[in-house]
């Protein structure tokens, strides 16, 4: 096989992890769950990952996403933005984490829209 010279920077998304959390300053809100759809992008280093062909040299995105739905499902949220915000936060506590993007849906939080969503994002 070719080697390939160049960036061996992966990028990884987590799309459309649909979980459900109290989320609003609405009564209505405050005691019933929403749905929350949460989308997460990143960019690691994959040189060690392509090179050694081995799990523990990889970013490990099973925890990520598992440490997302522990903290958001079932949690009370009074704005998107912070919800945002915490999971961003969550995702760049991993060192290998070069670059995040996190976006999250609030299904039919307006009438007449689908959805209404908060997109934030950090760098080292």
């Amino acid at each position: 096989m070719t080697d390939v010279i160049g960036n061996h920077q992966a990028r990884v998304r987590i799309k459309d992890l649909l979980l459900r959390a109290y989320i609003g300053i609405k009564d209505e809100e405050i005691n019933n769950q929403q749905d929350v759809l949460i989308n997460v992008s990143l960019t690691y280093d994959a040189n060690d990952a392509i090179n050694e062909n081995e799990i523990s040299a990889a970013l490990n995105y099973r925890t990520i996403t598992k440490q997302i739905i522990h903290h958001v499902d079932g949690n009370r949220f009074a704005l998107l933005e912070r919800l945002t915000h915490e999971v961003l936060s969550i995702v760049m506590e991993h060192e290998a984490v070069q670059w995040a993007q996190v976006e999250i849906d609030k299904p039919h939080a307006l009438r007449y829209a689908e959805s209404v969503s908060v997109c934030l994002e950090a760098h080292r």
